[in-house]
């Protein structure tokens, strides 16, 4: 598999500008004996710089240290390590000090470079017309995807002017309020509306994969629109005193039913592109859906069908693989799926665990092996669905079937994994044990061998597929037009593809949602199977209004103190986590608020 050379091209541009750090920012340029002016003169300088704010693109694959929060912040996941900062602010530990996390300045540093791009381009004498509105349009969405990034963290945000302020203007003049939250969704909007006539069709050549398309404006725009519409800003009264110094109320006290349309629209547009489609593997004789294949190949078949935006790391993506891996193998087992988050996934049978008809059971342990499990497995981990096996290490799992991974070498069995204390994987001396019990799988690739310290190199980071936008399209639906036939199509499809029941009538269905309240639960869950550790979680449960709920209190795993699998198999407290009201919008760095007078905080900070 061929990799995307457009983003190697950009992080070799961030280890330059990395080496410049005393340089000022707008001084950053390709080669020390020219100027920023001779950047937009010519056409490789500019190429380079727009590279430069496609490093902007924050990455989402290393849930430890200061890289993403979304994961360890989130109910389904907990990060082994109590000395990362996730664990102090799960636990209370975060005050309108904490820097951690703290994205606000990255953004606004993106958006000003790509702002400062789309000035200074139409200087360069190299650039033809065609070529010269392209890469404008790729400029800005990317700004307009930074002040998403910015809404998403911190709510409503400064619209900046479109000529770059010069850093030695009068403090006055940097001192601007904040826009309410709808004015910023319109305003990213329209900025991505703008973009997309002269943004290239289709998904490109292997070249430049990373380099913006109508497809993945659409995508931003359809996550963008869906938030927008939820009920954290669609008509939330607990924001009522949330104002600017002038009175400007931030977020809107009305519900508006169109913002759910807004969002089902753009969901759609982008679903009728026939450029992206599920991506799904088949047998080769028989046509038969291959699921477990489809599943992982989602996330490491570089670049498939279903893939929309994807970012190309440095490290291969091996936090996904280090992490994921059980000790064992050579991993750390580090990241920890709580028992909630195994608990969402439903029966073989399409049902939640928690229907009387699913047959779920955590009496006893079955006498059958099978290829995901070793006989004296937990009843709870039996007759589960396929996502759950693809994305879940649980005790007496069986490693990822690919015999090359396995600890014999090359024709061993797959191995078996043990979480208890004392076990191949369990707690043991060091630190490189779960502290629930179980591990994530879902992004391991089965080639890597962390034993050898072999990572695979062939994929990139995945940050929008075609499965979210689906569930987007069904939930703004459903909440703008229940009942809706296309709401049961695209929540059978991501069903199909994992390999469960639809929903419908007759033998082989499951039933049917009744009405839309019954809807909403079932697309929420789906949602947070299908998109299970994709870094979602943290923001569905804030735009739902039920992060107090979700958030806080005592968190489930495993007994992993036990030392066999039958004491191992109770549900018991690893960590009891703290969530406050003022959680659901991020904190806002007092020096940022001591900058600028008219910059308001977040409510409660």
């Amino acid at each position: 598999m061929k990799r995307n050379i457009f983003f190697k091209t950009v992080l070799v541009i961030a280890v330059i500008s990395s080496l410049s750090g005393c340089k000022k920012f707008l001084d950053q340029v390709p080669d020390d004996r020219q100027t920023i002016d001779d950047v937009f003169k010519k056409r490789p300088e500019s190429e380079k710089y727009l590279a430069g704010v496609y490093d902007y693109i924050r990455s989402n694959s290393e849930w430890n240290g200061d890289s993403s929060p979304w994961e360890g912040l989130s109910d389904e996941i907990d990060v082994t390590y109590n000395d990362y900062p996730t664990f102090a602010m799960n636990t209370g530990n975060w005050d309108k000090n904490r820097d951690n996390f703290n994205f606000w300045v990255h953004y606004y540093q993106g958006i000003r470079r790509a702002s400062y791009f789309m000035q200074r381009l139409p200087e360069n004498p190299e650039i033809e017309a065609g070529l010269m509105s392209q890469y404008i349009a790729e400029a800005r969405v990317l700004r307009a995807y930074f002040y998403s990034g910015i809404l998403a963290q911190y709510g409503p945000f400064i619209i900046l002017p479109e000529t770059v302020i010069s850093p030695d203007a009068d403090i006055s003049t940097f001192s601007l309020p904040r826009s309410s939250y709808d004015e910023c969704v319109n305003y990213i909007v329209a900025e991505l509306d703008k973009a997309m006539a002269d943004l290239p069709p289709g998904r490109g050549s292997v070249t430049d994969f990373g380099r913006m398309k109508r497809g993945m404006a659409l995508a931003i725009k359809s996550r963008t629109l869906l938030y927008a519409a939820s009920p954290m800003f669609n008509g939330n009264t607990v924001y009522a005193d949330f104002k600017n110094p002038d009175g400007k109320v931030l977020i809107s006290q009305s519900f508006d039913v169109n913002k759910w349309k807004r969002a089902a629209e753009a969901a759609k547009e982008l679903i009728d592109n026939p450029d992206y489609s599920l991506y799904r593997e088949v047998d080769a004789v028989t046509g038969a859906l291959k699921v477990y294949e489809s599943l992982k190949g989602i996330f490491i078949k570089a670049w498939n069908s279903e893939v929309i935006l994807s970012r190309y790391t440095t490290d291969k993506l091996g936090s996904y693989d280090q992490n994921g891996t059980p000790y064992i193998l050579g991993g750390w087992s580090s990241w920890g799926p709580t028992q909630t988050a195994v608990d969402a996934y439903f029966m073989a049978n399409g049902l939640p665990k928690d229907d009387p008809n699913s047959q779920y059971t955590e009496i006893g342990f079955t006498n059958t092996a099978t290829a995901q499990y070793a006989a004296g497995t937990s009843n709870m981990y039996v007759g589960r669905e396929p996502r759950f096996y693809n994305a879940i290490t649980f005790n007496l799992s069986k490693w990822i079937n690919n015999s090359s991974n396995n600890i014999g070498g090359t024709g061993s069995a797959p191995i078996t994994i043990q979480m208890y204390n004392g076990g191949n994987s369990g707690q043991y001396n060091g630190r490189n044990w779960s502290r629930t019990g179980y591990c994530v799988r879902k992004h391991v690739n089965p080639n890597s061998r962390m034993g050898s310290n072999s990572i695979v190199a062939d994929r990139a980071e995945v940050l929008f597929r075609l499965g979210e936008i689906y569930l987007n399209y069904a939930e703004a639906l459903n909440e703008y037009s229940p009942g809706h036939p296309d709401i049961k199509k695209y929540i059978n499809m991501i069903r199909e593809r994992a390999g469960i029941p639809q929903y419908g009538a007759g033998a082989g269905f499951v039933p049917e949602p009744a009405d839309q309240g019954t809807w909403r639960i079932a697309i929420h869950r789906e949602r947070r199977v299908e998109l299970a550790f994709e870094c979602h979680r943290y923001f569905d449960v804030r735009r739902w209004k039920i992060a107090e709920q979700t958030d806080g209190g005592p968190f489930y795993g495993m007994d992993i103190n036990a030392t066999t699998t039958a004491a191992f198999t109770k549900r018991t407290v690893f960590e009891t986590r703290v969530f406050l009201p003022r959680n659901y919008l991020w904190n806002i760095l007092p020096g940022e608020l001591n900058k600028n007078k008219n910059l308001v905080p977040n409510p409660g900070w």
